[in-house]
């Protein structure tokens, strides 16, 4: 699909970001699946999304994606902007007040870990399992092992749509299980993090082991998009698919993971209907099986190609 060149819409206003119209997101998210974004924004830095933002038309949407981690981009592509921000001009770390960090939401979780580890810095080690950004892990209260990301959070700063900056409180980021009450118009840049002083050995210890049980559990070196379902209340998401019957069920160039059930995979060649197609199938059997309702973990952005809707099976979620 070829979206109109939205590119004209900022020619009097000077970007130092790079532009581009109807630019590849495949190669940009984890599953290596999706269509274009309709203009894809990288900005220099905050100042410089700022005046974008500040220049765009209010009716034209804004998405904002990450490392790609934990999103299916449609086949249709996203229309309108897209922004995806650099290592470069929101990837900066610093430790402030002995126990707290500040960092660019462009930066791995990874990183954040190993900075917290260098600085001797405990509560972090669980980030080191989380395969994504610091965005993602705000806008989503990522968690792994015990722990989640609004245990850390000091204090975000974002823009909102109109390029006006703001910095919310971890009450005002409104956190639960795996989301934000956030307004979801904001764009986080940079947050502050603290954690307790904690001995290296320890934390070391601490990742090494969040690391093991990866590798022992995960299908980290496949075409994945990690968790693909929330854990409901009382239940774990694996062990429903599990029992439905799920474990190595394919569409098209999908697959439910034979090692984690809650893991999809692109086996080779899978399109993104594909996979949200299987992603449905599954919360289907789940439900006629366990009556037991799936919720999507995973992002699910822009529009089908023509002729390749996904219906949802279950409705919203």
């Amino acid at each position: 699909m070829t979206f109109p060149d939205l590119r004209p819409l900022l020619d009097k206003v000077q970007i130092r970001g790079s532009l581009a119209a109807n630019a590849p997101l495949a190669d940009l998210v984890w599953f290596r699946a999706g269509g274009p974004a309709q203009l894809l924004f990288q900005p220099a830095d905050e100042e410089d999304l700022a005046a974008f933002l500040q220049a765009l038309p209010a009716d034209v949407p804004v998405t904002v994606i990450g490392l790609g981690s934990n999103l299916i981009v449609r086949d249709g592509g996203i229309p309108g902007a897209v922004v995806r921000l650099s290592m470069r001009g929101f990837g900066a770390l610093s430790v402030e007040d002995g126990t707290r960090i500040r960092a660019g939401t462009a930066l791995p979780d990874k990183r954040l870990a190993a900075f917290a580890l260098e600085h001797r810095i405990g509560g972090f080690a669980f980030y080191h399992g989380i395969p994504g950004g610091l965005g993602g892990a705000l806008r989503m209260n990522a968690g792994a092992n015990g722990t989640e990301t609004r245990e850390r959070v000091v204090a975000v700063r974002a823009l909102d749509s109109a390029g006006t900056l703001h910095t919310l409180t971890n009450a005002e980021m409104g956190y639960g299980y795996r989301h934000a009450a956030a307004p979801s118009e904001l764009i986080f840049t940079q947050a502050l993090f603290e954690g307790p002083a904690e001995d290296e050995a320890a934390i070391r210890a601490a990742m090494d082991a969040v690391q093991a049980h990866r590798e022992a559990a995960q299908p980290i070196r496949e075409k994945t998009g990690g968790s693909t379902f929330k854990n409901p209340t009382g239940a774990r998401a694996w062990q429903l698919i599990d029992a439905a019957g799920c474990r190595g069920l394919a569409v098209g160039g999908a697959q439910v993971s034979e090692m984690h059930c809650n893991f999809l995979i692109n086996t080779g060649g899978a399109t993104a209907e594909d996979i949200e197609r299987l992603g449905e199938t599954v919360r289907a059997r789940v439900l006629e099986t366990s009556g037991v309702r799936l919720e999507w973990e995973i992002k699910r952005l822009g529009e089908f190609r023509a002729g390749g809707d996904v219906q949802p099976f279950l409705g919203r979620g």
